[in-house]
């Protein structure tokens, strides 16, 4: 699924032990430049590389401040704010009507489907409930945080919570929008 490859520097920055969170950010911006390198190199273009760009400045970003101060009061954080940057990426997308979803789906979708009003509704749709995950997550794990709970189980199910949800929505609405386009005659919605 190509999601979990867009969002697999964010995997590898939650996985990793919060008390070495320079290496876990150091470790989030390897992956986000590595994985973006690599589907540039087959052939994907800059509209599906979105959230990938977005999660390398954001890496790059954190893991300077985590190296130039280990105690900086920015880890308590990190969960929350690593969250709100994706909401604030997928939102950006979705307002210069460039959906970050548009993109990948794209790469599987036949090329006579992209300029058609359906998909690009679909990957509006899918794109605002990412977003919007994204925010109540961060605002959750912001929560967590000021209460000291920061980088707790509790933290760590709400952070897997926001990216599993959308995940799942994406692909009931993916496979009902492409019933819906099948049965109109239509090409896929996706």
């Amino acid at each position: 699924m190509p999601y979990v490859r867009t969002f697999l520097p964010w995997i590898v920055f939650a996985v990793l032990p919060s008390g070495q969170w320079q290496w876990a950010a150091l470790a989030g911006l390897v992956a986000a430049v590595a994985v973006t390198v690599r589907q540039r190199l087959t052939g994907a273009g800059f509209d599906a590389l979105i959230i990938e760009i977005g999660s390398a400045v954001f890496f790059a970003a954190l893991t300077a401040i985590a190296f130039a101060d280990p105690r900086s009061g920015v880890h308590d954080y990190s969960a929350a704010l690593s969250s709100a940057t994706l909401a604030l990426i997928a939102g950006v997308s979705l307002l210069v009507g460039r959906p970050f979803t548009l993109g990948i789906a794209k790469r599987t979708t036949p090329r006579e489907v992209w300029g058609l009003r359906p998909f690009i509704r679909t990957n509006a749709v899918i794109t605002g409930v990412w977003t919007a995950a994204f925010a109540v997550t961060a605002g959750a794990l912001a929560a967590l945080a000021h209460s000291g709970h920061g980088h707790s189980t509790p933290a760590a199910l709400v952070q897997a919570a926001g990216f599993v949800v959308p995940m799942l929505f994406t692909v009931r609405y993916v496979a009902a929008a492409q019933a819906k386009a099948k049965a109109a005659g239509a090409p896929g919605a996706r």
